[in-house]
């Protein structure tokens, strides 16, 4: 386990929630926050320069939005993860944000608790997601049965192995935001928000069983 702080930048249009933010976390231990952004285009280019190992990102942003922003840093191949943190949850802001490449998308309501714990959940490329976006997102990806597919019960196997998103990412030959994608419609479709509950989903209805490990 490292001592190294998580290299924080917050990019939101509000001057005050900046300063929420930063307040939150220069109290917490473990974390730096190294700069804040008021727009996407300014949070690309202090990512660029700063290369932090999180973007704290609003989405309804002047100059530049939320989701192109998460865009433009995706293009550039920097292993920085995003986690959208907006007061929005509709079905227009949550897919696109995730499909483009956000680690995680949460609530400006979420607890400061659980946001700490949320941006050490991203920091580590794990997918998060507050239960009110997993309740969304499940409703857009559900099928009559509800059930896993194919690609999504092999990433569900592979995380009950232990497998990071990378190993995950290598061993399909997948892209690691192609897997993230996945692993948040799987999320959705059992109802659970971490890597832990959907294992644990997982073999409560069946999907997983001890000799598969």
């Amino acid at each position: 386990m490292t001592d190294t702080p998580i290299r924080l930048l917050i990019a939101d249009d509000h001057p005050v929630v900046r300063d929420g933010f930063r307040g939150i976390f220069t109290a917490e231990p473990g974390f730096d926050v190294v700069g804040e952004a008021g727009d996407g285009a300014e949070a690309v280019a202090m990512a660029k320069a700063l290369r932090p190992d999180v973007v704290l990102m609003d989405l309804r942003m002047p100059v530049m939005g939320g989701v192109e922003a998460i865009r433009e840093l995706a293009r550039t191949g920097l292993p920085i993860k995003v986690l959208v943190l907006t007061t929005f949850d509709t079905d227009q802001d949550v897919r696109p944000a995730i499909e483009a490449g956000a680690t995680g998308y949460l609530l400006k309501d979420t607890a400061r608790p659980d946001l700490v714990k949320a941006v050490r959940t991203a920091a580590r490329g794990e997918a998060v997601l507050s239960p009110t976006v997993a309740a969304r997102l499940m409703s857009q990806v559900r099928t009559p049965q509800e059930t896993l597919s194919d690609r999504e019960l092999e990433i569900l196997h592979l995380i009950a192995e232990g497998c990071s998103n990378r190993e995950t990412a290598k061993r399909l030959f997948l892209s690691e935001a192609t897997v993230k994608t996945h692993l948040l419609h799987l999320y959705a479709k059992l109802g659970v928000n971490d890597r832990a509950a959907a294992v644990a989903t997982g073999f409560r209805r069946g999907l997983l069983h001890l000799d598969d490990r």
